[in-house]
């Protein structure tokens, strides 16, 4: 019964619009390899470059944190013998509360929108929106009505080379491709 709904709402949109009644029109189809053009453009290196050096810099602050973690927890089992329990309780407390600013500071800077995503996506932003740009040219310029990204994943089974338009792409975007 719900298929026939829907059968009847495809045929009257279909008859509503008048398709039946134009010439069929060949549409253009294309696909590009976002990865290959982001890998080719100058920017993307120096990106990439920056992203690095902060995420390294991250990296050490958040070990430096477990190695102060790891050192407390040394001290504690060397003086366990001297210290009364309060004392003891204390030094347990302080060390909770380090791996709580520890697994705080990650969250902070690796969690799913922390730091390190936000300057990713900060200075990413500018690129892509260069190399849409620059897709949006060359599918206008080629009427190619759908391009997809042989990137973006197993949407592709079988890929023409004819149909690849990442060197319309990188030309557009004034890249020369060695």
């Amino acid at each position: 019964m719900m298929e026939r709904r829907i059968i009847l709402l495809i045929l009257s949109l279909i008859l509503g619009l008048g398709i039946w009644t134009q010439p069929a029109q060949a549409q253009k189809f294309g696909y590009i390899d976002s990865e290959f053009i982001l890998n080719k453009h100058p920017d993307y290196k120096l990106v990439q470059d920056e992203l690095t050096n902060l995420s390294n810099e991250w990296k050490k602050e958040a070990q430096d944190l477990e190695q102060a973690i790891k050192e407390m927890y040394a001290n504690l089992k060397a003086e366990e013998v001297l210290l009364t329990e309060e004392m003891y309780q204390e030094r347990v407390a302080a060390i909770k509360e380090k791996e709580k600013e520890a697994i705080a500071y990650n969250n902070r800077v690796f969690g799913l929108n922390g730091q390190y995503y936000q300057k990713q996506k900060e200075l990413l932003q500018p690129l892509q929106s260069k190399i849409y740009d620059a897709i949006d040219r060359v599918c206008k310029r080629n009427n190619l009505v759908v391009l997809f990204d042989k990137a973006a994943g197993p949407l592709m089974i079988y890929t023409d080379p004819r149909h690849d338009y990442s060197e319309f792409v990188l030309e557009e975007l004034g890249i020369e491709n060695k």
